[in-house]
């Protein structure tokens, strides 16, 4: 643990602070882990009654009881200068755990909790060498991109040893928190989970922070960890073609000013994930109209909203966000909405993190691992039975079972709460399918911004656009200054624009169409020999839960095959198609059975045909437990 203890004793104020912004959950964790004292548990817990900090009732007293207590463990640790203990024995730690979340914790998620809280300082999700490696200086693996996933797994390669270059289409680091720079752009996990385990930030100003700070965490983890050494910027790459004969990767790669370069690698990391593209729509008249047109993702940042009419086309998570926020500086704000989504409230979705808390963070021994993994529960797999098909249940097109139910009732009633007596605002704000059917958004101020008097929010679908207006099917013209495209990304074209060849001179065009990618576990497809991904087919997290806690997982198992790879002196690894194809089918039979394959809903989780390709059924601990140890016999060395 690496909290400077010393420091913190000698500092009355700095201690104070820190206590006082302390939450009561994870203070409680705090006191029984450095004190042993179980019975607090007892007096503390009936006021805890989930995980988030406002899931807790505790009374003033007993908080600063609490708080005073606290001190005196850590003075007396001080003045003894003993060592700070280690993991909590195994009945204790799972009293703790159940007690700061109000409510049981299954045996079958210690292994993802241990990992999560990292208790001793080390991650246990680094892959160690089983033997010595020879042949390092030889091996070269390329990684594509240099978001979060490209910068995790670039770590883990230097750590080990691994030879790497990263190829960034961008001018720096940050993938798509660079690229999205529009207003109101967030994150919609809470911060202190939604980040590297091995790299926490105990900075972050808000619960769910903005771009900007999640764009400098991601250039700060570059910096600190020497990563920008390995990067070529403003390069893409266009072709990946496997050479059999060499067992190598053949990759051609275009700068900015149109210089192209060849090269070859052992190992072929994707790192582009699903979200990289912008979906621009096929709208008669787009290039007509007079006034600038721009995607979320690629925001003009040259242009003055303030006073000017906008048309914003989406309402899904970039609209939500962005809608709310130019709201109150524009003219009038005209929003066309294809399909309504669900939105649910989080009080500290627009919260500051206090002084207090932040210190707490920094300074208070252990705190941060237990605030970490309180937010992981709250953030994990809570929802996710509540996420299957009930087959006997009476109203399927609105809801799945009587949990869903409940939750159906619960954000309908939200809603009316926000939006008040407007009978025909509210029934098209509230989607006819059931919650989750598509991305579960955070209301961003989403329905009272709809309440202004200049906004205007549509269902009619759009005829055309002319040179200063958007035309909907009805004849009704709705005049703009500026159109907004809110419209998402081009999620199951995965890997696109890339040519990518595998044996025989195979394109994963010819294998997955535009629009049907499959992988096994998301990572390793048949006949594409050491290609590897990560975000890839089947694994984005659509019940809860932390994209970045899927990218470990998956870097993880990515680890194992390239120390495989290493320590064998293999020259190709290559999945099997038995093990492929039995996940495939398990994948698909598992989603078949719950929200997302529901077949009132279009989403962009769905292929054309209506395959779910984006998503992962699976929960966290689940496919932790499938990508935690690789099984040699599931592939191909050669």
């Amino acid at each position: 643990m690496t909290t400077n203890l010393q420091a913190l004793v000698a500092d009355d104020a700095l201690l104070d602070l820190a206590l006082s912004g302390a939450d009561v959950a994870p203070m409680l964790m705090v006191m029984v882990h450095l004190g042993g004292e179980e019975s607090w548990l007892d007096e503390v817990s009936p006021f805890i009654t989930g995980p988030w900090n406002f899931h807790e009732n505790a009374p003033e007293a007993l908080k600063q009881r609490m708080r005073a207590r606290l001190k005196e463990i850590l003075l007396d640790y001080a003045a003894s200068n003993r060592p700070l203990p280690a993991e909590p024995p195994p009945h204790l730690l799972h009293r703790m755990l159940s007690a700061g979340v109000g409510g049981p914790i299954p045996e079958e998620y210690m292994p993802m909790i241990r990992e999560e809280t990292m208790l001793d300082d080390r991650d246990p999700k680094t892959v160690e060498w089983r033997t010595e490696p020879r042949g390092l200086d030889k091996f070269k693996a390329v990684i594509i991109g240099a978001g979060v996933s490209g910068l995790c797994i670039a770590i883990k390669m230097q750590e080990a040893g691994i030879p790497f270059v990263i190829y960034e289409k961008n001018h720096t680091v940050g993938g798509t928190w660079l690229e999205n720079g529009y207003p109101g752009c967030g994150v919609d996990t809470p911060n202190h989970f939604y980040s590297l385990s091995f790299e926490p930030n105990h900075d972050w100003p808000e619960h769910f922070s903005k771009r900007n700070e999640l764009w400098n965490y991601l250039e700060n983890v570059a910096d600190k960890y020497d990563i920008r050494r390995h990067i070529v910027f403003d390069t893409e790459v266009t072709s990946a073609i496997y050479n059999e004969g060499a067992k190598r990767w053949d990759i051609a790669t275009r700068s900015k000013d149109g210089s192209t370069e060849t090269l070859q690698a052992n190992a072929l990391i994707s790192a582009v994930g699903q979200l990289n593209r912008p979906s621009i729509p096929d709208i008669k008249g787009l290039n007509d109209f007079a006034g600038p047109v721009f995607h979320t993702a690629r925001w003009d940042a040259t242009q003055d909203l303030r006073g000017k009419r906008v048309a914003m086309i989406g309402t899904g998570a970039s609209g939500m966000q962005v809608g709310p926020t130019i709201a109150p500086d524009v003219e009038h704000l005209t929003i066309f909405q294809r399909s309504a989504h669900w939105a649910v409230s989080n009080p500290n979705y627009h919260a500051a993190v206090s002084p207090g808390k932040m210190a707490a963070l920094k300074e208070i021994p252990f705190y941060a691992k237990w605030y970490r993994f309180q937010l992981m529960w709250a953030s994990s797999d809570g929802l996710h039975a509540s996420l299957h098909v009930d087959p006997n249940w009476a109203t399927p097109d609105q809801s799945l079972n009587a949990a869903n139910q409940k939750f159906r009732d619960d954000i309908t009633a939200y809603i009316e709460s926000q939006i008040g007596d407007n009978p025909d605002l509210i029934a098209k704000v509230v989607p006819p399918y059931p919650p989750y059917g598509k991305r579960m958004l955070r209301d961003n101020h989403w329905y009272k911004s709809l309440t202004r008097p200049n906004v205007t929010l549509t269902n009619d679908p759009i005829s055309h656009l002319t040179a200063d207006a958007i035309v909907t099917k009805d004849g009704t013209e709705h005049k703009a200054d500026i159109v907004v495209l809110a419209t998402g990304f081009i999620a199951q074209k995965m890997l696109w624009p890339m040519e990518v060849q595998g044996r025989g001179g195979q394109s994963i065009r010819d294998i997955w169409g535009d629009d049907n990618p499959r992988a096994y576990l998301g990572i390793t497809v048949p006949n594409f020999p050491n290609l590897f991904m990560l975000y890839g087919p089947g694994t984005n997290l659509a019940h809860g839960g932390s994209a970045i806690y899927h990218t470990e997982c998956q870097v993880r198992y990515i680890m194992q095959c390239l120390r495989e790879l290493i320590e064998t002196g293999a020259g190709s690894m290559e999945v099997r198609r038995e093990p492929h194809d039995a996940f495939n089918e398990l994948l698909d039979e598992t989603h078949a059975k719950m929200v997302w394959a529901h077949r009132g809903v279009g989403n962009w989780y769905k292929n054309k045909d209506g395959r779910v390709v984006t998503n992962s059924p699976f929960r966290l601990v689940d496919y932790r437990r499938m990508t935690e140890k690789l099984d040699r016999s599931d592939y191909i060395m050669a």
